[in-house]
């Protein structure tokens, strides 16, 4: 567990960078059990102290597999992206209120800050609702079963038109009077 202490953060003007690539898929199993996989996993960045404030920035990338959404597939999405977070200790917290009542503000009950919470908590809040495999993304499987599939909308569309032609009663006309 990569703990950063804020007395370091402090003491260090330009601020303590970090490089980390924790393993984290059990702990992001506990949390959230649809996750078959994270590989890959990198966080790059720095804490910086400013005016009672701890800014958390780092590049978070990794490769998440989850079922599809659709037929249940594992389904492997690659993420990269810049969090920003940004802390106050729990005494300053009265100080900075305003930032607070907002929610700008993340508040520190000790004297660290946890990345690795940090690092799944972002991560579970950039998981899609909806999760495709890259065959059912580019719509070459569509799925069926026993007296019943799904069709795309231009697909049901015909289908639909072709049933309302069959239906009309002067159908059986077509073609009575076509010239030879």
């Amino acid at each position: 567990m990569k703990m950063i202490y804020l007395s370091e953060v402090r003491k260090s003007p330009e601020g303590l960078a970090f490089n980390e690539a924790p393993s984290l898929l059990e702990s992001i199993k506990e949390r959230y059990d649809q996750v078959l996989n994270l590989e890959q996993l990198q966080a790059s960045g720095q804490v910086v102290y400013d005016n009672g404030l701890y800014l958390l920035d780092y590049q978070l990338s990794y490769d998440i597999t989850l079922p599809s959404s659709r037929s249940l597939e594992p389904a492997t999405l690659g993420f990269n992206y810049l969090v920003s977070e940004t802390f106050i200790q729990e005494a300053d917290a009265a100080l900075q209120k305003e930032l607070v009542e907002e929610n700008l503000v993340l508040i520190l009950n000790d004297d660290t800050i946890d990345l690795n919470e940090s690092i799944l908590d972002n991560i579970l809040l950039n998981i899609p609702l909806r999760v495709l495999t890259p065959e059912e993304e580019s719509g070459q499987i569509l799925l069926s079963g026993k007296d019943w599939e799904v069709l795309s909308e231009e697909d049901f569309a015909a289908l639909k038109q072709g049933e309302k032609e069959a239906s009309n009663p002067f159908a059986q006309l077509n073609g009575l009077f076509d010239d030879n």
